[in-house]
């Protein structure tokens, strides 16, 4: 269950994960309206209370909720003895997205398949799902592990995903392809990650468990102010000093939540998430480090260097670290990555030599509707490898606005902001894509 607050530009996220429905087959046995009613009934038992005690939390520390989340078992693995079709799993999309609404938080993600290495039946029917599950719902998020360090990329996958983000983008196109806004493919997906669209309950997790996500890029930034001028070393201790106080606060709120809501504590994730809100940017934070604009020489060191001292600092914060961990740059929830774009200094190959040294990936892209499949799926392949041979998270979540094209606006609302269309490469990639398997793993996953 997460729940996102702010205070001075610090936001604090908590996350309680609960299991969908037991694993146990019996479970499943009188079909999908006996699963699709225990889905419900245990999420709405565990979950309702949450509001509620976000309250008290919001209450006894000052601090406004922004924002309340719940992420559940990957469904493909929950709905895989009950649903035989694709319509099948979208009846437990719409069965989530009720529970959502019943409890009053504003997302819940789990709708997922973890295929890093190859599909079940259940895998693929699920995927193939997840245009109409998300056309159809409001608050469901979905995610699909394509690949891993240790299995390679299963480049079949990243094949329907393409294909897949396409289709959803078609079967929301009315709202700007905003369902594509609630897809995330990732490589080296972690368990216990707080960020939607990319959280679910992993299989290793307890049946219930608090994860908290701290972020604060206005934080950062108001204390970068006071080094202007001085040298790494003064640049790189702010830095860390700074990410240390507001990862404690998060270790506070967690402790708070873990007692009141009766569930243990898992992790705090470190991630520096900006918000479309003035003064929230991850881009400025690099700009206050001494960039003209993000997208200028130096923008990956300076990247790699904030992403490290992110680390440092909430490493001492915190006995229990996890999820992703460093500093987020999705596109439309940064006005200062927006304004880089409209500048002309930000591009996607820009971005994507960032996400070498950075937390996330391709993350609130908005591009031509016209963009093929087989493209999309290209630019998946780019990132997953990426995520694979550095050992790493990456995730890429490519919006491609059906009727738009370079130089108009995406308009997405609330938390996931507006974003420019971006050019995209237009030589294709057909032949590399239609090639059917995986990826290898790299050398060094034989690590043991």
């Amino acid at each position: 269950m997460h729940i996102m607050t702010s205070t001075a530009q610090n936001n604090i996220v908590i996350k309680g994960h609960k299991r969908a429905a037991d694993s146990e087959g019996p479970l499943l046995l009188g079909g999908r309206s006996l699963m699709n009613e225990k889905i419900y009934k245990k999420i709405t038992t565990y979950a309702k209370n949450l509001v509620s005690t976000g309250e008290e939390i919001a209450r006894d520390f000052g601090v406004p909720i922004v924002n309340k989340r719940i992420s559940v078992t990957p469904i493909a693995l929950v709905g895989g003895c009950a649903c035989k079709k694709p319509e099948d799993f979208v009846t437990i999309a719409r069965t989530l997205d009720k529970a959502a609404k019943e409890v009053g938080v504003n997302f819940i993600g789990g709708y997922s398949a973890l295929v890093s290495k190859a599909m079940t039946k259940s895998d693929e029917n699920l995927i193939r799902s997840i245009p109409q599950a998300l056309a159809v719902t409001e608050r469901i998020c979905s995610s699909v592990n394509v690949g891993s360090t240790k299995t390679g990329i299963n480049m079949d996958a990243v094949r329907l995903c393409g294909e897949i983000v396409k289709a959803t983008a078609e079967a929301t196109k009315e709202n700007d392809s905003l369902g594509c806004a609630k897809l995330v493919i990732f490589c080296n997906a972690p368990d216990d990650n707080p960020f939607m669209a990319g959280a679910f309950l992993g299989v290793t997790e307890a049946d219930a468990v608090i994860n908290v996500g701290v972020s604060g890029p206005g934080v950062v930034k108001k204390a970068l102010e006071k080094v202007r001028g001085k040298g790494f070393e003064e640049l790189c201790e702010t830095i860390k000093k700074t990410a240390f106080k507001v990862t404690r606060v998060g270790q506070l709120v967690a402790g708070e939540a873990s007692k009141r809501l009766g569930v243990p504590f898992g992790i705090v994730d470190l991630s520096l998430a900006p918000t479309p809100a003035i003064g929230d940017s991850v881009a400025e934070i690099l700009e206050e480090i001494g960039l003209e604009r993000v997208g200028a020489p130096g923008t990956t060191a300076a990247l790699a260097m904030l992403n490290d001292q992110v680390k440092k600092g909430g490493v001492m914060a915190s006995s229990y670290v996890g999820g992703l961990s460093g500093a987020f740059i999705p596109v439309s929830e940064d006005q200062g990555m927006i304004d880089a774009v409209n500048a002309g200094s930000l591009t996607l190959e820009k971005l994507e030599a960032m996400t070498c040294v950075c937390s996330v990936g391709l993350d609130m892209i908005a591009i031509p509707g016209k963009t093929e499949a087989s493209t999309i799926s290209g630019i998946i392949a780019d990132e997953m490898a990426i995520g694979m041979v550095n050992q790493k998270t990456t995730a890429v979540r490519l919006i491609p606005v059906i009727g738009k094209d370079v130089g108009e606006i995406a308009e997405f609302g609330g938390l996931l902001g507006y974003a420019p269309i971006m050019p995209v490469n237009e030589f294709g990639c057909d032949a590399f894509i239609g090639r059917k398997g995986r990826i290898p793993a790299p050398i060094h996953s034989f690590k043991n």
